[in-house]
């Protein structure tokens, strides 16, 4: 197993960016698993400017496959006085397989104080529980997983309490990045019998913290699609550490070819 700290450390600086590799076990198919891309372009945006403030929304496009040898650059778009806009691309010998705006901002003051966010009381796993991980030479056997099979739970829907195996000194929001994506689209649940392929095409995360935390490591992760026709799903997401405080909020674009 190959951690996410050791990906980061293994990279080799470049004009804009970095240079680095996409281990063989953080792959699902034939491409990286889409949060470990993410995170890499995350850490390059990080990079391009100094002094930036808290990472506040993401919009991710997933345009090729990633295997081996990455190159990750990141350009400022453009910065203000409160907000700083920067590009980042992650580049194999496919070409181009992802493209991030990540948008960083502080909290501001405002006369606006509105939250009417549900509340979430659901623990993590208890010490002893059973929990899975992936087989060899797949993402998912960096992790952790134990999923939610509450009679509520929609027909589109998946809830999964997740953590990284080792998640140590990461930064924050990368670790955010790295683990909001992992579980598959909701869709998949609607397809019974026949199963087929499926793949995200765009994510827009948006986080709702500037100093995101958790419990050893847990995350529950929730993803729910109210629409899935002619190849196509939408669905939203979010994000609630151990204490079910919400971390972030998203939506994803599915391709399914079913």
């Amino acid at each position: 197993m190959t951690t996410l700290a050791e990906i980061l450390g293994q990279t080799t600086p470049i004009e804009g960016g970095f240079v680095g590799a996409i281990p063989t076990d953080w792959m699902q198919g034939r491409t990286s698993y889409g949060g470990l891309s993410a995170a890499l372009a995350l850490h390059a945006a990080q990079q391009c400017e100094p002094d930036l403030p808290p990472l506040r929304s993401a919009q991710v496009s997933f345009i090729g496959p990633l295997a081996g040898e990455v190159r990750v650059t990141a350009t400022k778009l453009r910065r203000g006085r409160t907000a700083a806009f920067i590009q980042a691309d992650v580049v194999s010998d496919a070409g181009l397989g992802l493209r991030a705006t990540f948008v960083f901002m502080a909290d501001q003051p405002s006369v606006v104080d509105f939250d009417q966010r549900p509340p979430v009381d659901r623990r993590p796993p208890e010490p002893g529980t059973k929990l899975w991980s992936g087989p060899e030479g797949f993402f998912a056997q960096n992790f952790e997983f134990f999923d939610m099979k509450e009679p509520e739970i929609g027909p589109a829907e998946l809830l999964r309490w997740g953590r990284m195996k080792a998640f140590e000194g990461i930064d924050p929001m990368v670790h955010v990045m790295a683990i909001a994506d992992g579980m598959p689209p909701a869709a998949i649940r609607l397809f019974g019998q026949q199963m087929g392929p499926i793949s995200s095409l765009t994510w827009i995360v948006n986080l709702l913290t500037p100093t995101p935390s958790t419990t050893d490591g847990w995350w529950l992760l929730r993803a729910q699609s109210d629409y899935a026709r002619n190849g196509c799903s939408s669905q939203s997401m979010a994000l609630w550490n151990a204490d079910g405080q919400l971390i972030a909020e998203g939506m994803q674009s599915v391709a399914i070819f079913a």
